[in-house]
């Protein structure tokens, strides 16, 4: 591409930002998370290590074990790739607020509200966009890890439940978080509550165990956790006979199919940010 081809195509980027003002803004801001994730790329840097270790650890001990309970034709790699790809973006989501929270205790925030903005709600879409970006850029890094160490990749007809589904479960736990970063006093409690719902959540759900070698307990409240309707449609996606209406997840009250689990997500999703709106718009006011 020639450097006049470059500059006209900037050009109508900028022409498209500055006709419309949410998007502009959103870039913005967008922008500003990234640099410092750039910045400071610890973050990132350890948030990928942690599954990475979790996946050699993990499926290195059950490699050889006969686990029944797994579906057919899974290798317990496989099993265990999909529940830290969700675990990863779990993680990384219920920690969305802390770059706002900071932003309060040093008064960038007030800075922010004080400007101009047409609409200050483009501060939420940006943490999602930033949030969702870096699950996916984990996500890939964990799927090749996995595919290295003999697990295979998704197929090609489940990639795009995959992303769907890593996009919805970002969404309703970044809206969570952001509306814990304005409804608590400070970064403290808000890493308290993050390391007392972390782990909890993870062995609660599928991640680890499939839901038919759980006691009836804990198969019910894992059938209730949303990161159980996550995990299960990018387990499914291995499947090189992927179907949208497969039965993925036998919970004690119904057969959920990939599509059923969409809709659940999408639900899951849409509460958390209606139930997040009048503290937003509260506290952006």
């Amino acid at each position: 591409m020639s450097y006049q081809t470059k500059q006209r195509t900037r050009s109508r980027q900028r022409s498209l930002l500055r006709r419309n003002p949410l998007l502009q803004e959103t870039s913005a801001i967008t922008r500003r998370l990234l640099l410092q994730l750039k910045r400071r790329p610890s973050s990132l840097i350890v948030g990928l290590l942690q599954p990475l270790i979790w996946l050699v650890l993990f499926g290195s001990l059950f490699t050889n074990s006969q686990l029944s309970a797994l579906p057919p034709a899974m290798s317990y790699g496989q099993f265990l790739t999909a529940g830290l790809i969700v675990f990863t973006s779990f993680n990384g989501a219920l920690n969305a607020g802390l770059p706002v929270m900071f932003d309060r205790e040093f008064g960038f925030l007030n800075r922010m509200l004080v400007a101009p903005l047409r609409s200050r709600h483009s501060i939420v879409l940006a943490s999602i966009i930033e949030i969702t970006a870096v699950s996916m850029l984990q996500s890939i890094a964990i799927l090749l890890c996995s595919a290295l160490m003999g697990n295979g990749l998704p197929s090609l007809a489940g990639m795009p439940i995959l992303l769907i589904t890593l996009l919805l479960i970002s969404t309703a736990v970044t809206a969570l978080s952001l509306g814990l970063s304005f409804a608590l006093p400070g970064h403290v409690e808000l890493l308290a509550i993050t390391l007392l719902v972390n782990l909890p959540l993870l062995f609660t759900s599928t991640a680890l165990a499939p839901l038919n070698a759980m006691p009836n307990w804990l198969r019910w409240v894992a059938s209730l956790n949303p990161l159980s309707w996550a995990i299960e449609p990018i387990r499914s996606s291995y499947n090189h006979h992927f179907s949208w209406n497969a039965t993925v997840l036998q919970t004690p009250f119904a057969s959920l199919s990939n599509t059923h689990c969409l809709i659940l997500l999408t639900i899951f999703s849409a509460a958390c940010l209606m139930a997040i709106r009048p503290l937003v718009n509260r506290k952006l006011a």
